[in-house]
């Protein structure tokens, strides 16, 4: 199992970036299919992006052009860049974690796909 700890959230005008980290610690050593999630006040967790073998990524395509996941193995460090912030971005964003590759598989993820998770950091964007 692996630990996740975000990172790098705030408040931004609309229009403005901000880069999310996620240090992931624990069993680095297997392969995980890796992704964003965010809740905003009274909604449900929403699945954002995903990333497996370094390369293989997904979005929802309300963020489609404008957010981009990476990971960087070395530093294991999960990332989500965020371009042109919306106010309806703003959210509670979560990294995730699944030792099932199927869980990258999905259009968008799926919260009931993965069983680690991060405390979350708050990202608010005023307009």
């Amino acid at each position: 199992q692996v630990q996740l700890a975000e990172s790098g959230g705030g408040s931004v005008q609309a229009g403005g970036s901000l880069r999310l980290s996620c240090a992931i610690s624990g069993n680095t050593g297997s392969s995980y299919c890796m992704a964003w999630f965010r809740q905003a006040p009274g909604k449900g967790r929403e699945g954002v992006a995903s990333i497996v073998s370094g390369d293989t990524t997904t979005y929802r395509e309300s963020v489609k052009g404008r957010f981009t996941i990476s990971q960087d193995n070395s530093e294991n460090t999960l990332y989500l860049q965020m371009n042109s912030l919306k106010p309806e971005d703003a959210a509670m964003y979560y990294c995730a974690a699944d030792v099932s590759l199927w869980a990258c598989r999905t259009v968008v993820p799926l919260a009931s796909n993965f069983h680690a998770w991060g405390q979350g950091t708050q990202v608010t964007v005023s307009s």
